[in-house]
């Protein structure tokens, strides 16, 4: 069957690593754009036609946590010396890279478009060294008010990921809210504690495993189970019960860079067929966006509404995929991911990461997945024929983007689609706003830590008599103990004023 021009085809990827000394000139570094027009060019080189630079039209860059560009892409453009008829930035979330190409694949079908760099970077690491260094170091970066071209087309929800009831309880970033879905996880498991954090240990260390062969992983090392799992100086509880190596590390110096085009554009640029990666399908959805609201919190209907609508799109099952990267910013996100797609977390044939992780491969904001997709694609160009999964998490579990992969192009043309209504149509639970007095039961709940490891406070999350979710803390030393010793959850519980205490 002859091959449809408009198909959308990945041709060019490339990833770019760096860690800077300390004792290097902080001032000179490079800065984010100069790292994504170095990848930039590195994927038109791997592609084998550096041609291709000069059919882009558009270019599509992920929101920056180091740097705060008004335009990326054009600066990029500049530095690259071509003209591109737009600019995109997507707001804050992990999905960005796989939303990008989902709309980018659906755009060359449609034939809205021909070819489009997607490309990130962070420089995270660098601007820790820049801060710490004495006198602070101040690099010689573009700034907002001397950028020429205008802001970039915005796209992605804006919606901050938590409400007030949430952020009123300390819950405003992924460290705090993560172990409560791991502690979730662990009740509906029926699982003892230690037990759930030795299964966890095991699975981020195969995921340290498969960084040891990413050349561009920021901590190319092995760690046991035992390492990750035990408390330590250099690995110290963060929030229960995850160790630091249990988070996202994204203090890294990490680029990465994507050529979709169609295939009559590769044609004309002369790529090699070899070259060429098929979208094959997308899917994206968001669960009910604050985690206040949602059924329960070890589970992602959104995760499994897209993930089926992306094997549906595709033509094959979950069985027929042999390479996958699950969104792994903690270990409960691979696990929810492992359990709505249906695949097991401990198959030694079909490991769950193509790059070791955010927590080894490294984490760059919103720009891990651009990695994780040119990982992907190298595997599969390695294994023809075959096929892979990508799957990307913006927030809280909030925003869900799928794509399927393969050197082999589908029987039907690519679409990737956006399944919200059917998870809007989902149960939604109501929220206590403000603080009460009620007995419930508790749900799931989390403890933070200080610096030093010593136990801060808990989080919990509680189930009233009337079904609503209501949160609220503890800085009591003996309900901290117990709840890092003991099975808690279920346990009836009261709350006034917005603390908690066992009933």
């Amino acid at each position: 069957m002859p091959l449809d021009p408009r198909s959308p085809v990945i041709v060019g990827v490339a990833q770019y690593s760096r860690r800077p000394d300390p004792s290097e000139d902080l001032e000179c570094l490079d800065e984010p754009a100069a790292m994504m027009a170095e990848v930039a060019t590195l994927a038109a080189k791997d592609s084998g036609s550096e041609r291709i630079l000069s059919k882009i039209t558009s270019i599509r860059a992920m929101g920056l946590l180091s740097w705060g560009y008004l335009n990326p892409g054009a600066i990029v453009a500049g530095k690259l010396g071509i003209d591109p008829k737009e600019s995109v930035l997507t707001t804050t979330g992990g999905n960005s890279p796989q939303m990008l190409v989902n709309r980018t694949g659906n755009d060359i079908a449609s034939g809205a478009l021909d070819a489009a760099l997607i490309v990130g970077a962070e420089a995270i690491y660098t601007r820790m060294l820049q801060s710490r260094a004495v006198p602070p170091v101040h690099g010689r970066w573009i700034r907002r008010d001397d950028e020429t071209a205008g802001p970039a087309t915005l796209v992605g929800e804006e919606t901050q990921g938590n409400n007030a009831a949430e952020m009123a309880h300390g819950m405003v970033v992924p460290i705090q809210v993560y172990p409560i879905f791991e502690n979730a996880l662990r009740a509906a498991a029926g699982t003892g504690m230690e037990e759930h954090r030795k299964r966890i240990a095991r699975l981020w260390s195969s995921f340290s495993r498969v960084a040891t062969e990413n050349p561009y992983a920021w901590t190319p090392r092995f760690r046991s189970p035992e390492e990750i799992a035990e408390a330590g100086p250099d690995n110290r509880m963060v929030c229960y019960p995850y160790t630091k190596l249990m988070n996202a590390n994204i203090q890294t110096d990490q680029a990465a860079a994507l050529i979709v085009c169609s295939v009559e554009t590769a044609r004309a640029a002369g790529i090699p067929q070899e070259k060429w990666v098929f979208l094959r399908s997308g899917a994206e959805a968001h669960d009910h966006w604050f985690i206040s609201n949602r059924d329960n919190l070890h589970s992602s209907p959104a995760l499994r509404i897209a993930g089926r609508s992306a094997l549906q799109g595709a033509g094959v099952g979950i069985d027929d995929i042999s390479h996958f990267d699950l969104y792994s910013c903690f270990p409960s996100a691979v696990q929810i991911a492992a359990a709505e797609l249906g695949v097991p977390l401990d198959d030694p044939d079909r490991p769950l990461t193509v790059t070791g992780g955010l927590g080894f491969a490294g984490g760059p904001g919103n720009n891990y997945v651009t990695h994780s997709i040119a990982a992907m694609a190298a595997t599969l160009r390695s294994d023809p024929g075959s096929l892979g999964l990508v799957n990307a998490v913006g927030w809280y579990l909030t925003k869900h983007a799928v794509g399927v992969y393969s050197t082999e192009p589908g029987t039907v043309p690519f679409s990737a689609g956006n399944h919200q209504g059917e998870v809007d149509a989902l149960p939604f639970r109501e929220v206590v706003e403000g603080p009460i007095a009620s007995t419930g039961s508790l749900e799931s709940y989390t403890v933070t830590y200080d610096r030093s490891g010593t136990p801060d406070k808990a989080i919990a999350a509680v189930l009233l008599p009337d079904g609503r979710r209501s949160w609220a803390e503890s800085p009591d030393p003996d309900l901290l103990a117990t709840m890092t010793t003991e099975e808690v959850i279920g346990r009836a519980v009261t709350i006034a004023a917005g603390v908690v205490e066992m009933a």
